[in-house]
């Protein structure tokens, strides 16, 4: 008989504990998000998020290609609730894979131009970063300089550094120029930018750059917040050689300097739609937009958002506003047109 008792008294007793934790299982609020950002580049923000709000984030990151492919696979079995990655070719192919649901939220409407987000509300963009030319100011006048076109003619011969034309970014650059300027004249163009090469494609933006600065070429094209990150380097070699390096914004008297974004979705089996909607509008707030400027020296999507010392010291340039979809939409006859063009 108290055996029988004993083993009831344990029972309730365990029974009681599980009820306790019943309401604090039911009331935990997490997101689960893939990102092909690094880490250090978006932790400290998600970590900010968790603070103020409670809502744990499970941050995954890994190429973009890779996560796009886990979320194909995974499909409705997916802890994904949100896709961040860095370009808007990657976000466009994302739509292609029909790995988003839209998401209509006015506040993000209100505070990001049209431009900026996904005509079918499957993505918003969450920061910039410009893409203009890096010169050496000891062997080029900047007169000399215009616009992306102006990169085929004869006088940059053997003197540009520009990465591969598998890299994204380049792609997203020529993906708008088709836009602008039609794909003939952009292919055309793209055989000339060919011959001026000073070597083959090789390495990443930061390359480019240190290309400039030791003399391997006088000019490159690159992303501005990797040149952010050289000047405010604590590596000595990577701050001197930035150093040696000015930016010049091309194509100020026609379409502007070309633009792109990093962004984010909503996948279309997030189980956690209401947590990723309010991390999307955290993100988007000006104390996260003001941290891409000070932290990662990209551009806020946001406007009216201070920019940071860093970016300010390179001065206003006029922004190319095409539609950030087109970048997507052009980007298969981009990489066509590269391809013939010799560019590799």
């Amino acid at each position: 008989m108290a055996t029988f008792f004993n083993k009831a008294f344990t029972l309730a007793a365990v029974a009681s504990v599980m009820t306790s934790l019943l309401p604090v299982a039911a009331n935990a609020a997490e997101v689960n998000v893939y990102s092909s950002r690094k880490e250090a580049l978006i932790k400290p923000l998600l970590d900010q998020f968790s603070e103020k709000t409670g809502i744990e984030v499970n941050l995954l990151t890994g190429n973009s290609d890779a996560l796009l492919a886990r979320l194909k696979s995974e499909g409705e079995y997916t802890a994904a609730d949100l896709f961040l990655t860095v370009d808007a070719g990657a976000l466009h192919r994302a739509v292609e894979a029909d790995v988003f649901q839209p998401v209509s939220s006015q506040r993000i409407n209100q505070v990001v131009p049209e431009h900026f987000r996904s005509d079918d509300d499957h993505w918003v963009g969450l920061s910039l970063r410009a893409r203009p030319i890096f010169y050496s100011p000891e062997r080029v006048d900047p007169s000399q300089l215009s616009d992306y076109l102006s990169l085929a003619d004869e006088q940059w011969n053997d003197r540009i550094c520009i990465r591969s034309s598998n890299n994204l970014y380049n792609q997203s650059l020529v993906a708008a120029l088709i836009e602008h300027h039609g794909a003939d004249n952009v292919e055309n163009w793209a055989e000339g930018l060919v011959e001026n090469f000073a070597r083959q494609p090789v390495g990443g933006d930061r390359d480019q750059i240190k290309g400039v600065a030791f003399g391997v070429c006088d000019i490159a094209v690159a992303n501005t917040y990797y040149f952010g990150h050289m000047l405010n380097s604590d590596d000595a070699e990577e701050k001197s050689a930035a150093e040696k390096v000015k930016v010049f914004w091309p194509a100020q008297d026609s379409n502007g300097t070309h633009v792109n974004v990093s962004g984010i979705g909503v996948t279309k089996h997030a189980k956690n739609i209401d947590e990723a909607k309010q991390l999307i509008e955290f993100l988007l707030s000006e104390e996260s937009q003001k941290w891409y400027a000070e932290a990662n020296y990209e551009y806020p999507v946001r406007e009216g958002v201070a920019w940071s010392e860093t970016l300010q010291q390179w001065g206003d340039f006029k922004q190319d506003d095409i539609s950030m979809d087109i970048l997507g939409e052009n980007n298969a006859e981009a990489v066509r047109l590269m391809n013939r063009a010799g560019w590799r």
